[in-house]
């Protein structure tokens, strides 16, 4: 591996410690360097775990370039237990509801820990995700007979839910990461875009649950006129039965 000059070399883990200790992600850490000294992300990624491996066993470079190696070992996480996620929930809900935000309810479940309070928080914002999902997916399994009023309220509800957790997430992301503005701007575009594409989806799938709505209603109409002509006639039959057998 080509080492590079020494500067460049501690300008680079100051720049990735920086991330770590404000919870960013280190690859805005690998873009940033990669504009400074005209080097691409992915090859500023590589040598920096190269480099750090290689500082590991040698202390006295470690030391000349006054870097704090410990900061820059791997986090090695054990995964959630579903009885400790849904502990983290009842937790973090708990507290919002207290009147603090996400942010503040992770940091103060984490005891203070940054790099813990954003794996909280990041888990928290995951399982949000993934229950809004199995919402969406029961409302479809269970919704048989809706009035025009019941599906449009849903529908208006869901989007407003959409809306509020993409601001949501957009607010959080800027308070813990340190990006540029450009770069800010463009990833606001990019949820919102995403976020109109599921409410686009999310018309077209409610268009055509009003259209089954109306086909259930309509083979309900039908079905009860029949019965009532089959009645009618059941009912002329044994009328006339027992007109015959008085004539009798």
């Amino acid at each position: 591996m080509k080492i590079w000059n020494d500067e460049e070399v501690k300008s680079l883990f100051a720049l990735v410690a920086e991330q770590k200790a404000a919870g960013g992600a280190l690859r805005v850490a690998f873009s940033l360097h990669g504009k400074k000294y005209r080097r691409q992300p992915n090859s500023v990624r590589n040598y920096y775990y190269k480099e750090v491996e290689n500082l590991k066993a040698d202390n006295k470079r470690c030391q000349k370039l006054g870097v704090e190696i410990e900061k820059h070992a791997k986090n090695h996480f054990v995964p959630f237990s579903q009885e400790q996620e849904g502990k983290l929930m009842r937790d973090i809900d708990g507290l919002v509801k207290g009147g603090v935000s996400v942010r503040t309810a992770c940091q103060k479940l984490s005891g203070g820990d940054l790099t813990l309070m954003t794996r909280l928080q990041n888990k928290y914002q995951n399982l949000k995700k993934k229950n809004r999902s199995d919402d969406i997916i029961v409302f479809k399994q269970r919704q048989k007979m809706l009035s025009e009023n019941d599906i449009n309220s849903l529908f208006m509800g869901l989007v407003k839910l959409i809306k509020k957790t993409a601001i949501d997430e957009f607010m959080e992301k800027t308070r813990l990461e340190k990006e540029s503005s450009a770069f800010l701007l463009k990833k606001a575009f990019v949820d919102l875009s995403r976020k109109d594409k599921q409410i686009s989806e999310l018309k077209e799938e409610f268009s055509n649950l009003k259209k089954e709505n109306l086909q259930l209603h309509i083979k309900l109409d039908s079905l009860t006129e029949n019965k009532t002509e089959l009645l009618k006639n059941h009912l002329g039959k044994k009328r006339s039965e027992k007109l015959s057998e008085k004539l009798k």
